[in-house]
């Protein structure tokens, strides 16, 4: 089978369904602005090509957007038109169509059949856009018209669609009816054989402290540090975790930046506004017991996570972060906010605790406790384990689920851009 790949970001969530069908004998290419150069990576031939145009100055913000996406797919159409004209006649296309680059490949090659990886429709009810009343909308009257134009990438791309794949029934959950017929969920999964527990990890603080099982770590991670994944609930809530455990060491792992959500004002990032917030309430001793680490190599990222001895980990309703099964996987005891999709994979008192997003004191008690149980930590990270043994596990469940996914496309008929 010819397969192309199409993520700006490649390989993205592709990292694992790409290599796969390349080992199997698939002819596997991908295009992607993120390399400058022809390559090769695991048996994919890696093509780039260049966005080219820039946004125009003045137009109304809401259309801001759609260029950008406009751009891109522009971008990969000539690209894609090159490809054809190389010989290449792809069977399958593959993309993840958030930034618009597979907008126009049918348009290209109308007898290919086109799987969207379906990650999130934008939604406004007060559930999504009026979830955190502390970060409200400038105009809540034009979300669902703002969000409805935003929604044109999708809306355009579900003309072509021959089929879907979400990693979460939530995620899936978000898009039309007509959408989600089409859609199959299944995670990208984790590598639970190499993502485990690990009695003898050590994590080197970049003052070179060395952090161990033994010693009483709290874990908190966000791709960035801001409000979307609830940065500063845990960081009201360290003040009062801190006093009430003198010997714990607590470790947040995240970038400067904003990767949902809005901005934080000119000139500041969401880290340091919250650090400002709460630093007058915590002594200088225990704020030495407090380490940023940035963002940092996946090997520290794991052991970070197996030294653990509570992970929190919250987050709005929004898409669920592979830190979370890859937590599960190493047997962490997890206290997570009680939002969707954080329910698909944390059962209450079972695979971890539940609290309310906004309840600062639950979740100070509910941390504290478990920092108190080793017999209870033992049996929720056991069993966090196995959960995402059975239902993420990369090489036994989600690839040879992404896998069929993918030979299933092969066969359909392929959907055809409607006439006008």
């Amino acid at each position: 089978m010819r397969i192309l790949l199409i993520h700006q970001n490649f390989p993205g969530q592709f990292k694992h369904l790409g290599p796969a069908l390349a080992a199997r004998g698939d002819q596997v290419v991908a295009l992607t602005p993120k390399v400058k150069e022809a390559a090769k990576w695991k048996g994919i031939t890696v093509l780039p090509y260049a966005v080219r145009g820039s946004s125009t100055q003045g137009i109304h913000p809401w259309l801001t957007d759609l260029e950008t996406k406009l751009l891109r797919g522009t971008s990969c159409y000539d690209a894609a038109r090159a490809l054809k004209n190389r010989g290449f006649q792809p069977d399958v296309i593959l993309a993840h169509h958030g930034w618009g680059e597979s907008l126009f490949l049918k348009d290209v090659w109308p007898d290919a059949r086109l799987g969207l990886y379906c990650e999130l429709y934008h939604r406004s009810g007060k559930a999504e856009t009026g979830f955190d009343p502390e970060f409200p909308s400038q105009s809540p009257d034009r979300d669902p018209l703002r969000l409805r134009l935003k929604n044109i990438n999708n809306r355009l791309h579900e003309e072509v669609m021959d089929a879907g794949i979400s990693p979460t029934h939530f995620q899936c959950g978000t898009f039309p009816d007509n959408y989600q017929s089409r859609i199959t969920v299944c995670h990208d999964g984790v590598d639970t054989d190499v993502i485990n527990a690990n009695p003898d990890a050590e994590l080197i603080l970049p003052d070179g402290k060395k952090l161990t099982q033994d010693d009483e770590v709290i874990t908190f991670i966000n791709r960035n540090l801001e409000p979307y994944r609830g940065y500063h609930r845990f960081m009201r809530a360290l003040p009062e975790l801190l006093r009430r455990r003198p010997n714990a060491q607590v470790v947040l792992l995240g970038g400067d930046d904003t990767s949902y959500g809005a901005r934080p004002p000119q000139g500041k990032t969401w880290k340091q506004i919250f650090i400002d917030e709460v630093r007058g309430q915590i002594p200088d001793a225990d704020w030495a017991r407090v380490h940023f680490l940035g963002r940092v190599p996946y090997d520290t990222f794991l052991s970070m996570i197996q030294v653990s001895t509570v992970h929190v980990y919250l987050t709005y309703p929004f898409v669920l972060s592979w830190s979370l099964i890859e937590a599960m996987s190493v047997k962490c005891a997890i206290v997570a906010s009680d939002t969707a999709p954080v329910r698909e994979a944390i059962i209450d008192g079972q695979t971890g605790v539940l609290v309310d997003f906004f309840d600062q004191n639950k979740l100070i008690e509910e941390t504290c406790a478990l920092l108190d149980s080793p017999e209870r930590r033992d049996l929720l990270g056991s069993n966090a384990r196995r959960f995402a043994r059975e239902r993420y596990d990369l090489k036994r469940i989600c690839l040879p689920r992404q896998l069929k996914w993918v030979d299933d496309l092969a066969t359909v008929h392929p959907v055809r851009h409607p006439k006008d």
